[in-house]
């Protein structure tokens, strides 16, 4: 009889996140570039129409799939409140002491009544080995003994690779920064997907340059 409380790693379908490199089970491999946005609604209309069909031009550039998804977390404020009680420690006066406690309470009450989100855009990019690849690789796997698997999964990653610089290029001609994420930033991303009733540990953020 199968066990009730069966691990919900069965229900994941990452094998592994390594060097920037979402692994998945059934073999395929990923990476996730997160965008910065613009104010599109700020922008005149010929400015519009240009972004428009820039994206357009972008996406019919591309020679493989690419998903983009908006995670929408709710904001942390405790680690801003832990700062406060520091800056509140420290401080001699005592007139300052209690501004800094009344504001920290206010921030503090403010979220609790208010459902602040904070949105944040991210692009997938996806290389999957087909079947056809597969088989090939398998009869003509005397041609590669040398190389090892390890020189086949070096060339799908420059694959991959290849494919995050021409989303991060495409999407820069359209004013759009992209950043791939790195292992500890997938973990909390994925964390954060997988268990959103719990408040985010921290906000992800474009790495600054």
């Amino acid at each position: 009889m199968p066990e009730k409380n069966a691990s919900t790693q069965q229900f994941v379908s990452i094998q592994k996140i390594k060097d920037g490199v979402v692994y998945l089970k059934k073999g395929g491999l990923r990476r996730v570039v997160i965008v910065g946005g613009i104010n599109f609604d700020l922008k005149s209309e010929a400015e519009q129409n240009l972004i428009l069909s820039t994206f357009q031009n972008f996406i019919n550039t591309l020679d493989f799939s690419v998903q983009f998804f908006i995670h929408s977390r709710k904001v942390n404020v405790e680690r801003y409140l832990e700062k406060m009680t520091e800056y509140k420690e420290k401080e001699e006066s005592e007139l300052l002491k209690i501004q800094i406690e009344e504001y920290a309470n206010f921030i503090r009450t403010f979220v609790e009544q208010n459902n602040i989100v904070s949105k944040t855009f991210f692009a997938v990019v996806p290389y999957d080995i087909s079947a056809t690849v597969e088989q090939a690789r398998g009869i003509f796997s005397f041609l590669n003994k040398n190389k090892g698997d390890g020189g086949v999964e070096q060339g799908h990653l420059q694959q991959l690779t290849q494919r995050v610089d021409e989303v991060i290029d495409g999407l820069s001609q359209i004013g759009l920064r992209g950043v791939a994420l790195e292992d500890e930033e997938l973990t909390e991303l994925f964390y954060n997907l997988y268990n959103p009733e719990f408040t985010e540990k921290k906000k992800l953020e474009i790495a600054k340059e």
